[in-house]
């Protein structure tokens, strides 16, 4: 119960919780981004490698009309027969082409003997000084183009198409939102035209078949999120193993003290008793002397030995003794 009094404190019920989030985020929203990034960055480079093996076809054998978009004919080449649609031209602001600022060109195609219309991607030109340049016309009537098919990006709310500068502009590539401001049935899908093509402009290039950082960003997020519960683990294991090192530094504290008490008073013992039967032996000396004393009648004990026939034992010194004790020693041995 001491124990769980302790990790119940605000403290570690603090670090509980953040420990507990974080690896829920980790393995519920970081890691799985990264990964799903990592996953269509293969998935694309492995379309594109396919697409580029294999020579253009016709668009109705890979995309025939209504059938909508296919994930997995992006990035094929196809032909395309028809003419272009000028007048619904629009501009693509805010790209980057070679890390370089660049507007792209989109140009409605209506394929030849169809009502269908195509948005193509013609290319990028450099703004001049912030300004839009003039953009170069594609070719009059009927041509054929070799362009391959993408999808579209779709578009940010309040970023719909709108004219700028004399010019429908858009900021993605979205054929959905094209047909809406041109009131023009489209295709989902965009195609972005090849080099070297009628009214083809600046090459867009393919992107490079790189996987990116993104599978080691999602297996650190793994990694974080095991670490942080591991880690918050050792810090218990530190505290609880940091209190019993005290308990026992303390309990080894008193029992020093108790037992330095129990030797004090063991050697203050035997040093009582050796003085009792001194003082006792000291008594007993005493009593003997002040018996002299009265035998001789003296008051005062003189320890000082005058000679040995002052002693008792010795016999009677008549010579010395006072008259009334002479007389008491003549009495009692004779004289």
């Amino acid at each position: 119960m001491r124990v769980l009094r302790t990790f119940l404190r605000p403290g570690w019920i603090a670090l509980a919780v953040v420990v507990v989030a974080f690896a829920a985020l980790c393995f519920s929203i970081l890691a799985p981004w990264q990964l799903g990034k990592n996953s269509r960055t293969s998935e694309r480079n492995h379309l594109i490698e396919q697409a580029v093996s294999i020579a253009p076809v016709p668009l109705a054998s890979v995309a025939p009309a209504g059938s909508g978009f296919r994930p997995d004919t992006e990035w094929r080449e196809v032909h395309i027969t028809g003419t272009f649609l000028t007048d619904k031209q629009a501009l693509v602001r805010l790209r980057s082409v070679e890390e370089r600022p660049a507007i792209e060109v989109l140009t409605p195609f209506r394929v030849a003997g169809s009502d269908r219309v195509l948005v193509v991607d013609r290319g990028y030109i450099r703004p001049d000084q912030g300004q839009t340049p003039v953009v170069p016309a594609p070719p009059a009537g009927e041509v054929t183009i070799d362009g391959r098919i993408r999808a579209g990006e779709g578009t940010t709310s309040g970023r719909g198409a709108a004219v700028v500068d004399g010019a429908l502009s858009m900021y993605t590539i979205d054929p959905t939102e094209l047909s809406r401001a041109t009131s023009t049935g489209m295709d989902p899908f965009y195609i972005q035209i090849s080099p070297n093509q009628p009214g083809s402009l600046g090459e867009i290039p393919l992107p490079q078949l790189e996987s990116g950082p993104y599978l080691s960003y999602g297996l650190q997020w793994l990694a974080f999120g095991i670490m942080a519960p591991l880690g918050a683990g050792y810090f218990i294991y530190a505290e609880i193993r940091q209190r019993r090192r005290a308990r026992g530094t303390a309990n080894t504290a008193t029992t020093t003290s108790t037992d330095s008490a129990a030797a004090t008073t063991d050697a203050q013992t035997p040093a009582a008793s050796t003085a009792a039967p001194a003082s006792a032996a000291s008594d007993r000396a005493a009593r003997r002397r002040r018996l002299r004393a009265e035998l001789r009648g003296d008051t005062v004990v003189d320890d000082t030995d005058h000679s040995d026939t002052t002693r008792i034992g010795f016999g009677p010194d008549t010579e010395h003794a006072p008259d009334d004790v002479r007389d008491k020693l003549t009495q009692r041995y004779g004289g």
